[in-house]
């Protein structure tokens, strides 16, 4: 998840990681609690897999058992045919089996044991991941490539940071992940996951993808990006495996042919050689976010752990606390965990608000109501979904559960902010490479009619749910140290 939070609007946000549904639509990529649905089917389109394999071994036993029985009948009988024949018996068992016996192994070549499969199959495939969805996956692991600044060779291997489960990818995978940046203009991370691509191919990885495929899109990739003389290389390369490719001859001579006027514009202008200024084009190259703002350095910044480091004697100045919110009754027996996060500005982090079995009946109630999230059109004020933000939602009121009534009524009780103008309860699960770019949520004052529909003006601050272990999921975005209440 790439996210953190600037402003502190009027809304109850829960994030959770962990709800299993069927999607009401696509976008399966959007939600981890839906993409986890995926793996249940896949598991059952397994086991019916099995069943339909057991089926098919089980008829080709048969089978087996008797082409080896007439395979030694046979053998004997066409040593003598007329002494085999002379036998009546003989005779009569060989009408019955040409009449009866070979119509019923036809009858059992012919079965279709594949009915169950096929139909689960199909049945199941209604819930399948979209195109949409493959891209969206795919576009995910780019942004947290960028983001976390991994090579390809790192994700590749499964080395990612904070990975539970290591997975290798293959050639077909790098080679889809560099398809699929070609197919967005992205040249950038074309060349990056076609190298990875190649490179794995000449360490022996058996594929069905060849290196011809690949040093096409790789040199036209980084021809792309300015560096003739590479991709020149890289022709060149394809050219030894395959003399006749047609466009690579075509490039080889259009490649050679800047190259020359390259040179002799540098030596006209006195310019060294074959030096060139690729870094600048290279940055230019990588795909850049429509809606980023100035603070998009820290908020990646922050994602890699990297953001501003407090000194030890800032951090001692750091405490934490039981907190009654003056003496509330609610808390004055039972206080909450506060803790101090930060010093300039002031934050703080309440612990151990919600119980596990809140937590599993607010998924519950979410479950079925997760939809792409969406955001509001600064300009016309419309909700609508956006490519930097990769998740899906649910609202709840009391009107589904009492307890949600509870949860607003511990809010007021932690704040002091009554709850008669707070929007509903949002349940938000992030997907893969999920984020939130750095956003305000707040209307600003060239949004004046940005929550007119609210009817209760403009937001003014924002309270968060989230489960602790989720943070596994920042990949060390942030660090906390444990520590003792008294």
């Amino acid at each position: 998840m790439l996210s953190f939070r600037m402003e502190l609007p009027y809304l109850c946000l829960l994030l959770l990681n962990c709800l299993q549904s069927f999607s009401a639509g696509n976008d399966f990529y959007t939600s981890i609690g839906q993409m986890t649905d995926l793996l249940y089917t896949e598991k059952d389109l397994v086991t019916s897999l099995k069943d339909y394999i057991r089926a098919e071994e089980t008829k080709l036993e048969k089978i087996k058992v008797w082409a080896e029985k007439m395979e030694s009948m046979s053998a004997a009988a066409t040593l003598d045919p007329e002494g085999y024949l002379g036998n009546p018996v003989n005779a009569f068992k060989l009408m019955k089996r040409l009449n009866t016996e070979w119509a019923m192994l036809e009858s059992l070549v012919l079965s279709d044991t594949t009915d169950g499969f096929v139909s689960n199959l199909t049945i199941q495939r209604q819930y399948f991941p979209t195109d949409e969805d493959q891209t969206g996956a795919a576009k995910a692991l780019l942004r947290l490539q960028d983001t976390y600044r991994l090579t390809a060779n790192t994700m590749a291997t499964g080395d990612l940071p904070g990975a539970k489960h290591k997975t290798f990818m293959t050639v077909e995978d790098c080679y889809e992940l560099g398809k699929i940046a070609y197919s967005d203009v992205d040249y950038y991370h074309t060349e990056l996951w076609m190298s990875q691509a190649l490179k794995q191919l000449e360490q022996g990885e058996e594929s069905n993808i060849d290196k011809v495929t690949v040093l096409d899109y790789l040199s036209y990739s980084i021809y792309q990006q300015g560096e003739i003389d590479r991709a020149l290389d890289y022709t060149k390369q394809l050219l030894k495996l395959d003399s006749e490719h047609q466009r690579a001859n075509g490039n080889l001579k259009y490649f050679e042919f800047q190259l020359e006027k390259q040179r002799k514009a540098d030596e006209a202008e006195g310019k060294e050689p074959g030096k060139k200024e690729t870094t600048e084009k290279k940055e230019k190259s990588k795909k850049v976010s429509n809606h980023q703002i100035p603070e998009r350095k820290k908020y990646e910044m922050l994602c890699r752990g990297e953001g501003i480091k407090m000194t030890p004697r800032r951090q001692s100045r750091l405490f934490c606390r039981y907190y009654d919110n003056n003496h509330n009754p609610k808390y004055v027996l039972a206080p909450v965990k506060q803790q101090d996060e930060w010093d300039r500005p002031y934050i703080v982090r309440y612990l151990d608000i919600l119980s596990e079995a809140e937590i599993e009946k607010v998924k519950q109630l979410a479950k079925p109501r997760l939809r792409r999230a969406t955001i509001s059109n600064p300009i016309t004020g419309v909700l609508e979904t956006a490519p930097y933000r990769i998740s899906k939602s649910a609202w709840l009121t009391g009107y589904e559960d009492p307890m949600i009534d509870v949860i607003n009524q511990r809010i007021e009780d932690l704040t002091g902010l009554e709850m008669d103008t707070a929007e509903e309860l949002q349940v938000a699960n992030y997907g893969v490479g999920g984020q939130y770019e750095p956003h305000f949520d707040f209307g600003r004052k060239d949004e004046p009619d940005a929550f007119k529909e609210l009817g209760t003006g403009n937001r003014i601050a924002t309270w968060l749910f989230y489960k602790y272990w989720c943070l596994n999921l920042l990949y060390g975005a942030v660090s906390y140290l444990p520590m003792k209440y008294e």
